[in-house]
């Protein structure tokens, strides 16, 4: 066997098998991690504060002002430099008012399962590190 047949993960000599192993407790710990992940909104539009209280005032409209514009400039002549910066703004300012008003929380759990999840997750990063180096 020469070199080149001899080389595992990362280019080392071996290490494939605890790069594979490590890789499926990485995938696994993860899924596990985020199935435990609740993701919620407070509805969409921009929290604005008037006299120490938090008023929810609904702009999606006034968001999608500058898109429709900007789709409708398209529509008229693709190249329009104009109409690309507030398509595409128009676009982020959506993206952006939906992920302002996202709520992410951690499903109350017990503790011995939340050490095998991320104790899962640790262990395959480790693997994965361990056959990355020469053996």
């Amino acid at each position: 066997m020469n070199d080149y047949d001899k080389r595992g993960a990362g280019g080392t000599p071996g290490g494939l098998i605890e790069f594979f192993i490590g890789s499926v407790m990485i995938l696994v710990g993860g899924w596990l991690f985020l199935s435990r992940i609740v993701v919620t909104t407070s509805g969409f539009g921009f929290g604005f504060g008037f006299g120490g209280t938090n008023y929810q005032i609904n702009n999606f409209g006034v968001a999608l002002i500058p898109l429709m514009i900007g789709i409708g400039l398209l529509f008229f002549n693709g190249k329009n430099f104009f109409g690309w910066v507030l398509t595409v703004g128009g676009f982020l300012i959506i993206i952006v008012g939906i992920l302002i008003n996202l709520r992410i929380y951690f499903e109350p759990t017990n503790l011995i399962t939340t050490i095998i999840i991320l104790g899962t997750f640790a262990g395959g990063i480790g693997l994965v590190a361990r056959a990355l180096q020469p053996h």
